[in-house]
């Protein structure tokens, strides 16, 4: 009887935790969903993912150059190239390949 209460008492502490960490996803979630519905395309994905590179490219030409890169070093990248990474990761985190993520895929580490 004692450990049926000591699991109970444990399960309520952990309730409102996750209750928490449900409310975070959902809130990482809503800054991607531009429309609203409750998932994220892959359009949105990469209009949200970009926005990374956008910031990063300093001189805007489309390209980040080594000295525009973390650490200042690294091959050049093109904004192409960057969007097909995050085409990749995106087909990645669509576990059940629904071409839309929910709060539990997109806080999901890659696969």
């Amino acid at each position: 009887m004692r450990h049926l209460r000591h699991g109970l008492a444990t399960l309520c502490l952990l309730l409102p935790l996750a209750a928490a960490a449900q409310d975070s996803r959902n809130a990482y979630l809503r800054q991607f969903d531009t429309d609203g519905n409750g998932c994220v395309s892959e359009a949105e994905y990469l209009a949200y993912m970009s926005r990374g590179f956008e910031r990063m490219d300093t001189n805007h030409d489309g390209v980040l150059e080594p000295s525009e890169l973390p650490g200042g070093h690294g091959k050049p990248v093109t904004l192409k190239a960057w969007q097909a990474n995050l085409r990749r990761q995106f087909h990645r985190l669509d576990r059940r390949h629904t071409g839309c993520l929910d709060a539990q895929e997109l806080t999901a580490p890659p696969g």
